[in-house]
């Protein structure tokens, strides 16, 4: 079985982490912004404000805003269909508290939209990636104060309408079961509590982390009626950051702590979105994390009204659950697991694992019976500018397997709407601000520090991404 004619080829980035120009056209500061670079050994440091003996990888990026005319060309050479990308939500409302939204701000995007229209590219819009005005951070400690849910859908209200007629597709909130776990508590969340500025170790309050994701859910569901009031034909999503967990061993042990994984990463945030209600097994979750969840009249109501049309995910790898303490363990995207000793991994420690992937649909799918797409995938890894090109096999090998196989969940009956592999242009790595862990099909000439002529560069993969598109996925 081919991909559909109107299959969604293409690729994603994020304001935060490629857009740059932090401190122009009227944009305030996000929680991005305050974040400075780092490593694998290295976290990145989040400070209230900034200090010039710190250097902050967000402000700069790979400067979409200045170069997006030549940034959507090369997107127009390779073919895409669409490009994922996301609006700074501090570009539209600085503080977030406005009661006008900043007009050069929309006018930015806007020149965006009409770009990819003459590129002949669909836009699919997120709405949040990680990157909540920073003010709401000092005023309210981000999403752990109820508050914040009326001014997101007044900034949703506003793109959707200033919009309406540019975008279609659009995402509410990027991987919004990052709030699960420590990290995804500021990055996800904008909380910052007393404690550590380290990003992955911050002070972890698990009340204020599901609180605030409760938070998120009803600004989701509200901007997703609101959204189908203004325009009807909009098609509008979740997003959920999926690892293929595996129990390492038959032990019933291992069965049971990977069905309990497979709930607590991928379907708590799931359900929710697509089926309108927390799973059964939320109670638990909460019970065992001493979280007392509050929820105020009507809410029930409101998430019931506010499902999704479609469900997308991130995917680079899999990981294996274990109850057994003593084995090795792998490193991942959000969170990790036990060494599988059937795959290979990446520089960062990402197991690889392209059946995982085929794996992942078929689960969802069935679970959920509603379109899916792939919104992130894709090889960090250490590439080599030489004589003006990279080349990036490794890369081409990776996104390879990972299109056969979702040629495969397609020909299991897959409801399959696009594929758009992460950082198609080389950006900041949110996990550690780094600029050497490179994505991208395209190279872009700027260190970790910031420091190059920001000129890009197609590698190998650029070519083979092309022709992959042209001959709709047949052509590997």
């Amino acid at each position: 079985m081919s991909f559909p004619s109107d299959f969604m080829w293409g690729g994603a980035t994020a304001a935060n982490q490629f857009e740059g120009g932090y401190n122009e056209g009227g944009r305030g500061p996000s929680i991005a912004d305050m974040q400075t670079n780092g490593a694998v050994d290295k976290p990145r440091i989040i400070t209230r404000v900034p200090d010039e003996n710190l250097y902050y990888p967000n402000h700069q990026a790979s400067d979409f805003y200045h170069r997006y005319k030549e940034d959507i060309a090369l997107m127009k050479e390779m073919g895409f269909k669409t490009f994922r990308m996301s609006i700074s939500w501090s570009r539209i409302f600085p503080t977030g508290e406005e009661e006008k939204p900043n007009e050069e701000g929309l006018k930015f995007y806007d020149d965006v939209f009409d770009e990819l229209n003459r590129a002949g590219i669909e836009p699919l819009v997120t709405l949040s990636h990680y990157e909540n005005p920073w003010y709401l951070t000092e005023k309210y400690n981000g999403w752990a104060d109820r508050r914040l849910v009326n001014l997101f859908l007044k900034f949703a209200e506003v793109c959707f309408t200033r919009y309406r007629d540019k975008v279609k597709y659009w995402l509410t909130f990027n991987e919004i079961n990052a709030g699960m776990y420590p990290f995804g508590q500021y990055n996800g969340l904008g909380i910052f509590n007393e404690g550590s500025t380290d990003t992955w170790n911050l002070k972890d309050i698990p009340q204020l982390r599901f609180q605030g994701l409760h938070h998120q859910f009803v600004a989701s569901a509200l901007a997703v009626k609101k959204g189908h009031e203004i325009n009807p034909d909009f098609k509008i999503g979740c997003m959920v950051a999926l690892t293929a967990n595996y129990a390492y061993s038959a032990n019933p042990l291992d069965q049971v702590a990977n069905q309990l994984s497979w709930q607590y990463c991928n379907y708590y945030c799931g359900d929710v979105h697509v089926r309108g209600e927390y799973p059964g097994f939320a109670k638990r979750i909460w019970k065992e994390n001493g979280v007392n969840l509050v929820m105020e009249e009507g809410d029930a109501e409101i998430l019931k009204e506010g499902t999704v049309d479609f469900f997308a995910f991130s995917y680079y790898m899999s990981s294996c659950i274990s109850t057994d303490e003593t084995l090795k363990k792998t490193a991942g995207n959000l969170f990790g697991g036990v060494k599988n000793p059937y795959l290979k991994a990446n520089d960062w420690g990402w197991q690889i694992d392209p059946k995982g992937l085929r794996y992942t649909l078929n689960e969802l799918y069935g679970r959920y019976n509603i379109p899916l797409m792939v919104v992130e995938n894709g090889l960090g890894a250490y590439d080599t500018l030489e004589n003006g090109t990279v080349h990036d096999d490794y890369r081409i090998a990776y996104l390879r397997e990972h299109i056969k196989c979702m040629e495969e969940a397609l020909e299991d009956g897959v409801d399959l709407m696009g594929y758009t592999p992460w950082g198609c242009i080389d950006l900041v790595s949110a996990g550690t601000g780094e600029m050497k862990k490179r994505y991208g099909f395209v190279y872009v000439d700027f260190d970790d520090f910031g420091k190059g002529s920001g000129d890009r560069y197609r590698k190998d993969s650029f070519y083979w991404y092309q022709k992959v598109i042209r001959s709709n996925g047949e052509d590997l």
